[in-house]
């Protein structure tokens, strides 16, 4: 009942976790996806339009031309006038001011009172007239404005830019008005200039309402076009009537998409889509490799990737940065191929180049386009174990690419038969971009095998270099251990090429399986030499537990040289939870009414639990078997691969791993066919009679 109950829980912690990550990667990814509106056609002028009929579903007014816009509304600004306000206060203190120096400064100046009264007259005329500020004046010239509205006591009249006054402008009329029968040099000594201040002062509120009026008051539109009616058909060239139909087809589905009600609606479209396709996502994972779904490790990797190529893909549409064809998007499915299987990287690119899509202007040709580059690079790296083949790869898939996207432009661009300049040369330069990127695979896979815990072809091949350190001393400390280690690498590799099985991953297993041997070399068969067996010192319990110490020796050597984990698993599994049948059997003959400590005698296993494992297990005991055969006839060999191998069956050893009995009869008939080459009987050379 507690096992029960156990695994009851752990199931809900499971269901949590996947629930979470399910939750997680829509939320983020919707997040970044832009949500601004789209009109999914791409048109030019003179060019053929290159979709179905299009039919307006809605009014909507056909807008001016840009350029048409600003002209019109430079001239209604060019005939704007601005407001200023005009302040009475002003011209009564400068009219007080020169009457109250008269009597002071002034009386002694001027010849007569007729002067005075000259100087109030003008002063009255000019500030009547309006006095502006130096800057102010230069800004109405600037706008080329030709005249301004004076409000004076609430009512607003028009006044021509010529009649208003500066400061400077009023100062010389004063001194030049009537200089028939006033001194010019005489009003110059008067300081005249202590009683001209401006008195216009500019209105920006009142202004800035009367230019919104006038802008509000102008028309955009110089046409309607009404739901239902047809706008182009398929070829038809775009004339630049039509093209400003489209235009402002475009600018009003843009302008409805803004509304708030819209953005929740697409808002909650693209929760369903990409909620949708993840979980198809996660159906099929949960279906078809429930291994994956079952480890986190696989299952993180699957979501990073789409994730990450889903925002990546947003953020650059959104910042409108660069062009989404020089993301690498072929990388992710090489990086699961590299890890999984080709099945699911496909359904990954699938899913992930969808999810992408919403994000494009013209998703159409995006999709196809990457399709194809995907299943390129799937089927063009069944295993990346060398450097070169990602560039074969990189350079298939820039091929695709453009190959797939002259097709589209042979399709839609006009006339392109006769003038191959029409082509978009930007878009093959993206592409070879894309293939340079893609490159950056390799050491990319380096980050993802330590953070997820894979382990790649490359670091397998790699780790079955005999040149690396742990072979080199194994080659050095246990020869015959080497020797054994190399001829079941070649067995078990040349079984899985032919059942599909993973063969470096096998190989790479093979080379490791025995290391723990190098603790205690003489106490194994292959490594003793003249004679000499440290056994016959020891019990039978005794000698089983050194020789199932391998296991764990290995182990220990495996940690301390930071082995893959797919590689220890090969070491524990090998023998299984099989016995040491020589000590065993023997213990049993000589006690034989007595019952053995079984403990003493089993390795601790686990049995194998995948195809590469148990042809491990099998590559293992026939090549160490057919060492102690007396003859080596075709005969011999077949009765014992058929007996070790069919032990190995009915003691239930591959109970536990997706091996069928298919593949162990396939696995059999490769061991004897190499194992008879390997043991041919060689010609006896002649030696020469004198």
């Amino acid at each position: 009942m507690e096992h029960l109950k156990k695994k009851k829980s752990f199931s809900w912690k499971d269901l949590l976790y996947k629930s979470l990550l399910f939750i997680g990667t829509v939320a983020l990814i919707v997040y970044f996806l832009p949500r601004d509106g789209k009109f999914n056609y791409q048109f030019d002028i003179n060019k053929p339009w290159k979709y179905g009929q299009l039919i307006a579903t809605f009014d909507f007014p056909i807008y001016k031309d840009e350029a048409i816009v600003k002209r019109e509304q430079d001239s209604l600004m060019a005939l704007f006038q601005p407001y200023y306000e005009l302040d009475k206060k002003v011209e009564k203190e400068a009219i007080a001011k020169l009457k109250e120096n008269y009597h002071t400064n002034l009386k002694g100046i001027l010849p007569s009172t007729d002067y005075l009264r000259y100087i109030e007259r003008t002063l009255k005329e000019i500030y009547q007239a309006g006095i502006v500020s130096t800057e102010a004046i230069q800004q109405l010239y600037k706008d080329s404005t030709s005249a301004i509205m004076v409000i004076d006591d609430k009512l607003a009249n028009s006044h021509p830019i010529e009649g208003i006054y500066t400061v400077k402008k009023a100062y010389e009329y004063l001194l030049t008005a009537d200089s028939v029968h006033f001194n010019r040099e005489i009003l110059r000594q008067c300081s005249l200039n202590e009683y001209i201040s401006p008195n216009l002062t500019f209105d920006e509120q009142r202004t800035q309402t009367a230019k919104e009026e006038v802008l509000n008051n102008y028309s955009w539109a110089n046409g309607l076009v009404v739901s239902g009616q047809k706008i182009i058909d398929r070829g038809e060239i775009i004339s630049p009537e039509t093209y400003n139909i489209l235009e402002s087809l475009r600018k009003e589905s843009i302008k409805r998409n803004e509304s708030m009600g819209q953005s929740r609606l697409i808002l909650g479209g693209q929760i369903l889509f990409v909620g949708m396709l993840m979980l198809c996502f996660m159906l099929y994972l949960d279906l078809f490799r429930k291994d994956y779904y079952q480890r986190k490790g696989s299952l993180s990797l699957l979501f990073t990737l789409i994730v990450f190529y889903s925002i990546v893909t947003a953020f650059m549409m959104t910042h409108n940065l660069f062009n989404v064809y020089i993301i690498p998007y072929a990388m992710l499915p090489i990086i699961i191929r590299v890890f999984l299987d080709s099945r699911t990287a496909f359904l990954t690119h699938v899913i992930t180049i969808l999810i992408c899509s919403i994000s494009l202007r013209f998703p159409h040709e995006f999709i196809l386009t990457q399709l194809a580059a995907g299943m390129v690079a799937i089927f063009s790296l069944r295993e990346l174990s060398q450097r070169s083949q990602l560039f074969r790869t990189a350079l298939l898939v820039i091929l695709t690419y453009a190959a797939v996207y002259f097709s589209f432009e042979l399709m839609t661009e006009n006339g392109l038969a006769n003038d191959f300049s029409k082509l978009n040369i930007r878009m093959y330069t993206y592409f070879f971009i894309n293939g340079i990127l893609l490159l950056f695979a390799y050491p990319l896979l380096f980050l993802l095998e330590k953070t997820f815990g894979f382990t790649s072809n490359v670091t397998l091949v790699e780790l079955s270099n005999i040149n690396n350190d742990l072979l080199r001393q194994m080659s050095e400390t246990v020869p015959g251990t080497f020797q054994h280690s190399m001829q079941v690498a070649n067995l078990a590799a040349e079984a899985a090429i032919r059942i599909g099985a993973k063969s470096q991953l096998v190989r790479t297993g093979a080379l490791y399986h025995d290391i723990g041997k190098m603790e205690n070399p003489a106490f194994f068969t292959e490594n003793q030499s003249g004679g000499v067996n440290p056994h016959k010192n020891l019990g039978y319990e005794q000698s089983a537990q050194v020789v199932i110490s391998h296991v764990t020796d290995g182990l220990k050597l495996a940690d301390k040289h930071n082995l893959p984990k797919v590689i220890k698993d090969f070491i524990s599994t090998h023998h299984g939870q099989g016995k040491t049948k020589y000590f065993y059997i023997s213990w049993k003959n000589e006690h034989p009414d007595e019952e053995p400590n079984e403990e003493l005698f089993t390795y601790p296993g686990p049995n194998p639990f995948t195809k590469e494992q148990a042809i491990l297990m099998m590559a293992d005991a026939v090549e160490a078997a057919s060492r102690s055969l007396p003859e080596y006839t075709e005969e011999t060999i077949s009765n014992l691969v058929d007996k070790i191998i069919d032990s190995q069956v009915t003691e239930g050893y591959f109970k536990e791993c997706p091996i069928t009995f298919k593949d162990i009869a396939t696995v059999k008939a490769v061991f004897k066919e190499k194992l008879k080459i390997a043991y041919h009987t060689r010609i006896s050379y002649p030696e020469l009679k004198k």
